[in-house]
């Protein structure tokens, strides 16, 4: 039996992670760093350098301009673009426009039944994962995981309930944790 060498396996260094490169703003070394937002390269003359570059390039890339459109804010044709999230449809003239065109829900959303003044809206994380919330955010941060359906609750009248699909079919559930009244489609 072979013995392991534990230097190969230095807490210190990390071969994978060595960045082999000279800051571009003082000359120092640059390695790889880690943050909430994800890995970059940063100098090591920190706090004197501030020098940060990304490892990944999120740059959106045009795919296609679509002639026969217009941007409703500022009249520019718009463009099904490639962006970090995913294809999208923009204005070509970001970044003074930010319009993006939302995709049109199928069926209706119900009212808040927070502050009943917006209607709930179809989003995404950035996972891709759907959720529902209230069209009036921030001011109102009501939101569901599941799909919202008109139907107000027989149990404690609430206004909306959730369809929920479970193993025995789907169902309507009240969304207040206190009540969780079902109804079975």
């Amino acid at each position: 039996m072979s013995k392991i060498d534990h230097s190969l396996f230095s807490v210190h260094e990390h071969a994978l992670e060595k960045e082999y490169e000279v800051c571009p703003k003082c000359g120092s070394e640059t390695s790889v760093k880690h943050s909430k937002k994800g890995p970059f390269v940063g100098c090591n003359n920190y706090p004197n350098c501030d020098y940060t570059r990304s490892l990944v390039e999120h740059h959106e890339t045009l795919i296609k301009v679509l002639d026969d459109s217009e941007c409703p804010q500022c009249s520019h044709p718009l463009a099904v673009k490639n962006g970090r999230f995913g294809m999208f449809i923009g204005c070509t003239n970001f970044p003074e426009c930010h319009f993006i065109a939302q995709e049109e829900t199928k069926s209706e959303l119900p009212t808040c039944p927070s502050c009943k003044k917006s209607a709930l809206v179809e989003r995404s994380n950035k996972s891709g994962k759907t959720f529902y919330s209230c069209g009036g955010y921030p001011k109102c941060k009501y939101i569901l995981n599941n799909k919202p359906v008109a139907q107000p609750c027989p149990e404690c009248g609430w206004q909306v309930m959730v369809e929920k699909k479970t193993s025995s079919g789907t169902v309507l559930q009240c969304p207040q944790k206190h009540c969780n009244h079902k109804v079975s489609l």
